[in-house]
């Protein structure tokens, strides 16, 4: 499924749960028709629980709701949670639930990682917010900063007609292996209010998040600032930021400096000495968890989603983004970005770069090499065709079945 470049739409910026919840709230009360939702996380928090009673009152009252979760983000739902909303008529469905193995859950990779909100075909939120309390900002020193984005407009069928694709039960199988991504939509009359909806999949659109990036940086005059919270991209991105900064273009990447995982940072500290050296700015988020996956370039390009820039998002999980071409939104996301550079942000200068040893440098290349070749190794770890698995009502009160749906279009996952 491919997407053209669609014009005359509205786009509002929204921060954090603070602003994302309360707006998907009002949106689904005012469901006549159709609700589509997926994520990679529900819980059954403060938040989801909101998100619950606004589902089970929008079935009750004849809306059609489907909803899609991940098997591995969303797996500790209760029966009681979900059996209320399938007894009320929505469709519930998991991506990819696994069994556990040895205590262990197996489907690590290839997760539905998308967020995705669709209401009466004709409204939409996309982004990187999951269903949990711990997006808003009072939840204390690990709340996570995040952003999603409201959309009004043609692109909205675009979105619907993805989503309701990748929850369908109707679907050709896929194979897993090979696929090629087509070329990218060209905005051929550059404007504004003009919005691209993008996905990566694993099968012909593996890498069309990555390749917008990737044109983005060869394309950028000026400026780019690229947020990103699991920074630990393949070696042709790195290229590329470093080229632009190389010819002129201020560069400017903003990554966790109070990590929600350890790891993520230790990752990204290999990449600061290659990166810097040609000129790129780097700076820490260091006020909370950084969450975000957002760009800006020059004074019209922008990008929200749920594609982080590491292996797992650009070569396994089911992602997507809005690519957004405004100059009125391109300067609210820049403002934004400022703001957290001036007040929350620590640039890494030279005395806080990793030491350059030989040992560093030696593992900074087996990192790149590994990087640039890992795409076509991780084409090969799941050996499963991810699958739909859908909730039916339950026959009696505290019972419930499950329908699995095998689905080769791993297209319907993060």
């Amino acid at each position: 499924m491919n997407f053209s470049w669609r014009e005359g739409n509205q786009l509002r910026l929204l921060e954090n749960g603070d602003q994302f919840f309360p707006c998907v709230s009002a949106a689904i009360q005012r469901a006549e028709r159709s609700l589509l939702l997926e994520t990679f996380i529900l819980f059954e928090d403060d938040v989801g629980n909101a998100l619950h009673s606004d589902l089970l009152a929008a079935a009750q009252r004849g809306v059609k709701v489907e909803v899609m979760v991940d098997g591995y983000g969303s797996h500790d739902l209760s029966d009681a949670f979900v059996n209320t909303l399938t007894e009320a008529g929505v469709r519930f469905l998991y991506y990819d639930p696994r069994p556990l193995v040895m205590g262990m859950r197996t489907n690590v990779f290839r997760r539905l990682h998308r967020k995705i909100v669709v209401v009466d075909d004709a409204l939409a939120f996309v982004g990187g917010i999951n269903f949990s309390a711990e997006h808003n900002t009072d939840y204390g020193p690990e709340a996570k900063q995040d952003y999603a984005v409201e959309v009004k407009g043609p692109v909205v069928l675009d979105i619907a007609r993805y989503v309701q694709q990748a929850i369908g039960s109707k679907q050709t199988t896929r194979r897993w292996w090979g696929g090629r991504s087509p070329r990218l939509a060209v905005n051929a009359m550059p404007g504004d209010a003009q919005v691209l909806f993008v996905y990566r999949d694993n099968d012909d659109h593996r890498d069309d998040i990555e390749q917008h990036y990737l044109d983005m940086l060869r394309k950028a005059k000026q400026d780019v600032i690229i947020a990103n919270a699991y920074f630990f991209p393949g070696y042709r991105l790195l290229r590329e930021m470093r080229s632009a900064a190389q010819r002129g273009v201020r560069v400017r990447l903003i990554v966790q400096g109070e990590p929600d995982m350890p790891i993520v940072k230790v990752g990204a500290e290999l990449l600061y000495n290659y990166l810097v050296d040609a000129g790129v700015e780097v700076y820490e988020y260091c006020r909370r968890p950084l969450h975000g996956k957002i760009a800006v370039q020059d004074q019209h390009w922008a990008t929200v989603g749920s594609s982080n820039l590491d292996p797992l998002s650009l070569s396994l999980n089911l992602e997507a983004n809005l690519i957004v071409h405004d100059r009125t939104f391109n300067q609210t996301l820049r403002d934004n970005l400022e703001a957290l550079l001036q007040h929350d942000c620590v640039r890494v200068q030279d005395d806080k770069l990793p030491p350059r040893t030989w040992w560093h440098l030696t593992k900074s290349v087996i990192v790149f090499h590994f990087l640039r070749h890992f795409p076509a190794i991780a084409g090969w770890l799941p050996a499963h065709t991810p699958s739909l698995a859908q909730v039916d009502p339950p026959a009696q009160p505290e019972m419930e079945t499950q329908d699995r749906v095998e689905t080769g279009n791993e297209g319907a996952k993060p």
